[in-house]
């Protein structure tokens, strides 16, 4: 080999590691730890609402659970099968919807069309919560309570249901269940009020447990955590608790995960997305989001229901929507505002985004699928 092709062959190597250091660097997050109330911002939204063919004489029930299929446009969402007519005037339909007693299939598949695809899960669920969808297709669903004394008077058969995680082939077959079903409690058996889950690129699963934290009569003994296992269910260790520092929660409502493997944590109660490492190590925290319900991340962006800011906790200043903004310095770009503001919840808890940028959200109050389409 000639002098000049080693030197060629030289420079094309040193070339190729820069490339690829360079594309495996990542800039480190930063706190964002007193923002002022996003809220003037533009909206290039047009929305949707309801979305979704729902079979003749079913309604959309309260409902947070929504992701997208890795065909990148059809639609999964988790309902609490349909609207509990037992509602009383001015009551949230956050305490009263439920799958108790139904026979009604709460996983649901849509098509970009909004078509029913598929449906399954009748009889397993007492309280679907948050959904995802790994990379190889299957359906993960939250169940985040057991059933109450008001359901177990109507419906004895809801009983040893709930405080469970379970994953789901795209067909509908159970693969795996995360806790003791209708236990609350500790891992490796149990769970309690597992609110949402993602999956590792290792097959490593994460669930955040605790959704009594952001109450009034929370304690220090609250559970406020993220419970860790392997791609078959083994437990691994659980990092957090209830407060306010760093790897504290109070309700750590959804969870994502961004290319780097880094947990973003939608620490409800605090009113702050928390960043972590799969460790349970702090990265940085921003607040600049609001009072997060759910969030999402996609292209090098981030979304963030906020339902709950002056209608459930007061967070002065401060408006409900969606607030989408970049990842990679965490400014907040657009903002999907709630039309309601209604006391309570409103607008989505749960949100997803499709391949083209399509925003899902999943609303308990409204009781509705929403779909908000860019450009509009």
């Amino acid at each position: 080999m000639t002098s000049h092709r080693l030197r060629w062959l030289a420079i094309v190597t040193i070339a190729a590691i820069t490339l690829f250091a360079a594309c495996a660097t990542t800039e480190p997050y930063q706190s964002v730890a007193d923002a002022h109330a996003t809220n003037d911002l533009p909206n290039p939204y047009q929305t949707i609402a309801p979305w979704g063919n729902l079979p003749e004489g079913r309604k959309w029930g309260a409902l947070n659970g929504v992701a997208i299929d890795n065909d990148g446009e059809s639609v999964w969402v988790a309902d609490r099968c349909s609207a509990n007519p037992d509602v009383p005037p001015g009551a949230s339909p956050f305490q009263y919807d439920s799958c108790a007693g139904s026979s009604l299939p709460p996983v649901l598949k849509f098509d970009s069309s909004g078509n029913l695809l598929r449906s399954f899960g009748s009889g397993m669920f007492i309280f679907p919560h948050k959904m995802y969808v790994d990379r190889d297709g299957n359906v993960w669903v939250v169940d985040m309570r057991g059933a109450n004394e008001r359901e177990l008077k109507k419906s004895p058969e809801a009983r040893g249901k709930g405080h469970t995680v379970v994953k789901f082939s795209p067909e509908g077959n159970v693969l795996l269940t995360l806790g003791r079903a209708g236990v609350a409690g500790n891992p490796p058996d149990a769970l309690t009020e597992p609110c949402s889950v993602v999956v590792a690129a290792n097959g490593d699963i994460f669930v955040s447990e605790g959704h009594s934290g952001q109450g009034e009569k929370a304690t220090q003994d609250t559970v406020a955590r993220i419970s860790k296992f392997t791609k078959n269910g083994k437990f691994i260790r659980s990092f957090g608790k209830w407060g306010s520092g760093p790897v504290e929660f109070r309700t750590p409502h959804d969870i994502a995960m961004d290319s780097q493997g880094r947990l973003f944590v939608a620490d409800r109660g605090n009113m702050r997305i928390q960043i972590l490492d799969q460790d349970g190590t702090f990265i940085a925290e921003w607040k600049q989001f609001g009072r997060p319900s759910g969030v999402a991340l996609r292209n090098d962006m981030i979304y963030v229901a906020d339902s709950e800011s002056n209608g459930v906790a007061p967070h002065p200043g401060w408006k409900r929507g969606i607030r989408i903004g970049s990842l990679k310095d965490g400014k907040v770009i657009y903002r999907i505002p709630d039309p309601l503001e209604m006391k309570g919840t409103s607008a989505a808890e749960g949100v997803a985004v499709d391949a083209k940028g399509n925003v899902y959200g999943g609303e308990v109050g409204p009781r509705q699928l929403v779909k908000h389409m860019k450009g509009g």
